[in-house]
């Protein structure tokens, strides 16, 4: 099997690493950009609105079925990168884990159908985000990602993207295709997740997963999956949540200017993704004042980017959603500027929150935080969606990604105080 210097990141890693995750993030966040003016003018507002309510669902059933494993996972296998047999052990604890996890997850998501029209009366829409949920959940970029070896995971990932892009054209041609939609966005993940584990059964040894290694994998992504399930609440489920009290009509646009800010905040991913993994390893080896430079580094690059991005976003709001989305979806204007200052607020959080707290086992802070603003969110939207549709659905977000941001920046500083002149005094100035 591979040797353990096979496992260690060249010197240029870091550098090579943020140019594959931006590839990935072509097929995630630009790639998307280029397929909601064509599904927005082919399904229209209700379709694309179903479109939107089904991915929501879905994307719970991949967040759980991940657990918290693309951030506890790949921060443990950056820690044990020179030991193949350990990352091995790594793999084998998290796949039976996430198998145990998919049979709960599709047991749930079969019994919750009956209750709700959209995944009732839309069978085949239905069909679509179960695969994809499943499939998604199991994708290991967070290996990958944890030994900072991406070129050829992201290769796979971005070719699965193009082809359903291409796809799209050919197959989804009018309202009532959002279910093809689905079906194509469920077979990307499907085939590039398979071409994923051959990659990295290449590089690691096969071991049998036991109870003991599923026991360790779940006990190590639990923390972080109760980071990221209450932040679903306030990321992922707002198009679920407002489907709930709103028109198919209403989630389309909110999910369209929802899905337009986010998109560019992707852009900032790379940078976040490859440094923590890096953050992480430095972490263990050593101590804080290895740390503070690259995290101030990083805050620094993410908070003036997402400065000038949400300004950009602000001012082109109505010819952005014009281009994009087309005449019938105006009210996504308001959505979209509204939503326009998420870009600082996520680069600011994910400075303090993934560059810092994070590497260094906080865990219990930062989901402390989180937990808090997912209940905050759901209560927004409870109070402000009947009445507010998808303005008040847009508030509500924008509400608890300030609340994050404010805390995360209050928890770091107060848990390391000489951060207010090292590390992440970038974010501040910024």
């Amino acid at each position: 099997m591979s040797q353990a210097p096979n496992l260690a990141p060249g010197r240029h890693a870091m550098l090579h690493n943020i140019v594959a995750l931006y590839g990935v993030q072509v097929g995630r966040k630009i790639i998307p950009l280029i397929t909601i003016p064509y599904l927005a003018r082919v399904l229209g507002a209700a379709g694309g609105g179903e479109v939107a309510f089904v991915t929501a669902a879905s994307e719970f059933l991949v967040l759980f079925i991940e657990f918290g494993f693309n951030l506890s996972a790949t921060r443990e296998v950056a820690r044990n990168r020179d030991c193949p047999h350990t990352c091995g052990q790594i793999m084998s604890g998290v796949l039976g884990a996430q198998a145990i996890l998919a049979i709960l997850g599709c047991l749930a998501f079969l019994l919750a159908a009956p209750w709700i029209p959209i995944l009732r009366d839309r069978p085949a829409l239905y069909l679509g985000g179960l695969v994809y949920g499943v499939t998604q959940g199991f994708a290991p970029l967070w290996f990958f990602q944890g030994l900072e070896r991406l070129r050829l995971s992201s290769a796979l990932e971005i070719g699965g993207k193009i082809a359903t892009l291409l796809a799209m054209f050919v197959l989804v041609q009018s309202p009532d295709d959002g279910w093809k939609w689905m079906m194509l966005c469920a077979a990307a993940p499907t085939v590039t997740t398979i071409g994923a584990f051959i990659l990295a059964f290449r590089t690691i040894p096969l071991v049998r997963p036991t109870v003991a290694l599923v026991r360790d994998a779940l006990q190590m992504g639990w923390p972080m999956f109760v980071f990221r399930s209450a932040e679903s609440l306030y990321v992922v489920g707002n198009a679920f949540l407002l489907g709930l009290f709103a028109t198919p009509e209403v989630v389309g646009y909110f999910a369209s200017g929802e899905k337009i800010s986010r998109a560019a905040f992707g852009l900032l991913n790379p940078v976040r993704d490859a440094i923590f993994p890096r953050l992480s390893h430095l972490a263990k080896r050593g101590g804080h004042g290895d740390v503070a430079p690259l995290a101030r580094i990083g805050a620094t690059v993410m908070t003036t980017a997402g400065f000038l991005l949400g300004l950009t976003i602000f001012i082109t709001a109505p010819i952005t959603t014009k281009l994009l989305l087309g005449g019938e979806f105006g009210p996504a204007v308001s959505v979209l500027r509204i939503m326009s200052c998420l870009p600082l607020l996520l680069a600011i959080t994910h400075s303090f929150g993934m560059q810092w707290l994070i590497p260094f086992g906080k865990e219990s802070v930062v989901n402390r935080i989180i937990i808090a603003a997912g209940l905050l969110n759901v209560t927004l939207a409870i109070v402000l969606a009947p009445r507010y549709a998808h303005i008040g659905m847009a508030c509500a977000v924008v509400c608890s990604e300030l609340f994050v941001c404010v805390s995360m920046a209050a928890a770091a500083l107060r848990s390391r105080p000489e951060m207010k002149t090292g590390a992440m005094i970038a974010v501040v100035e910024g």
